[in-house]
């Protein structure tokens, strides 16, 4: 009997704990872990009229790629922080171009568009690259050509604020560039550079240009049976070398999904990040059974141990509908800011993150 009693109230200690731990995660701030629920669609930063897009297409009965190409479309449409999307983020001869990429969880397709000029959405085009090609990756002056194929306008992404941020930079003497080891001195003057003949190898360090320069919007969601899809969508970094292509249109960088597994984003400096393949990582994080949370914590903690002060975040979530984000911490972001919206919620929710 004392063993029996013991038992029960080894099972009732269980339980309390459980219900605790599942008061606290909902009175938490983050949201990272709270009650699993499906559908869920997950976003990277506060862009909440993507996530409600997103939410809507699936209460309509569309497809989860549906959900993720139309959400991350509400963002080209809307520039989202001027990050995403036409007439932001001008390269250093004054031009936008945008990357996105869109992935299938279920039969594990990609299709991606890179260095993309004169056409708005650049998602619906990489949603055709899988739909219409062989192919995953489409860059540069080709996709473009492949877009008008397939029915996209050419259009201006040129705008008034983009050519006063261009005018703004050359003003400032193009400071800063991502030019080292050239001559004239790119920390003092534009180009045109040459490069040194002998290669100065210097540490890494943070700069204004790294912090809220990168704001690309990943998005994850998963169907009420588990089917996963994610997505990404930027104009880059501002005043990148022409040519330059980030994390956000490579799987497993930018977004992955796996039906099997779940899917996850990143947002941030993407020339560092996409050294680690976070998406990818934090996936087979979850495959293991690991929390969406602290699933995002290791990927960020992987990369720091290379590059403490690197910006950037990575949003999770399983097949369950549970999810979680990460961040880390550097001056001036100390927080993370994402989307949420399942059936528990009543709207769309932004959710915080402390930065680890």
């Amino acid at each position: 009997m004392a063993a029996a009693a013991g038992g029960s109230g080894g099972g009732r200690q269980a339980v309390v704990a459980q219900l605790l731990l599942v008061v606290l995660q909902l009175a938490g701030s983050c949201g990272a872990g709270s009650t699993a629920a499906l559908p869920v669609v997950i976003n990277t930063w506060a862009f909440r009229k993507a996530t409600e897009t997103a939410w809507r297409v699936l209460q309509l009965g569309g497809s989860e790629l549906d959900a993720v190409e139309k959400g991350c479309g509400q963002c080209e449409i809307d520039q989202c922080d001027g990050s995403v999307g036409y007439g932001g983020s001008p390269d250093e001869s004054g031009e936008t171009t945008l990357d996105a990429m869109i992935m299938d969880g279920n039969t594990m397709e990609v299709g991606a568009v890179a260095d993309l000029r004169r056409v708005k959405n650049a998602i619906g085009v990489a949603r055709k690259v899988i739909e219409h090609t062989k192919h995953t990756l489409l860059v540069g002056e080709s996709a473009s050509l492949f877009a008008v194929r397939m029915g996209f306008p050419y259009e201006d992404l040129t705008t008034p604020k983009s050519l006063s941020i261009y005018s703004k930079w050359l003003n400032q003497s193009c400071q800063p560039n991502y030019w080292k080891n050239v001559v004239p001195d790119s920390s003092k003057s534009c180009g045109p550079y040459k490069r040194l003949e002998k290669v100065i190898c210097e540490k890494w360090t943070i700069s204004q240009r790294n912090v809220h320069n990168h704001d690309t919007i990943g998005m994850v969601v998963i169907g009420g049976n588990g089917t996963v899809a994610s997505g990404t969508s930027t104009n880059g970094g501002v005043h990148k070398i022409p040519g330059r292509v980030g994390d956000s249109p490579i799987a497993g960088a930018g977004s992955y999904a796996d039906s099997t597994a779940g899917g996850a984003a990143a947002t941030g400096d993407g020339d560092i990040m996409m050294r680690f393949l976070p998406s990818y990582q934090a996936v087979e994080y979850m495959r293991m059974g690991m929390d969406p949370t602290v699933a995002c914590q290791k990927v960020i903690s992987r990369i720091q141990k290379y590059v403490p002060e690197f910006f950037g975040a990575v949003i999770c979530a399983n097949t369950t509908g549970s999810y979680g984000a990460a961040c880390n911490k550097i001056p001036g972001f100390t927080q993370f800011h994402f989307m949420v919206y399942n059936p528990l919620l009543s709207q769309a929710a932004e959710q915080v993150v402390d930065c680890i």
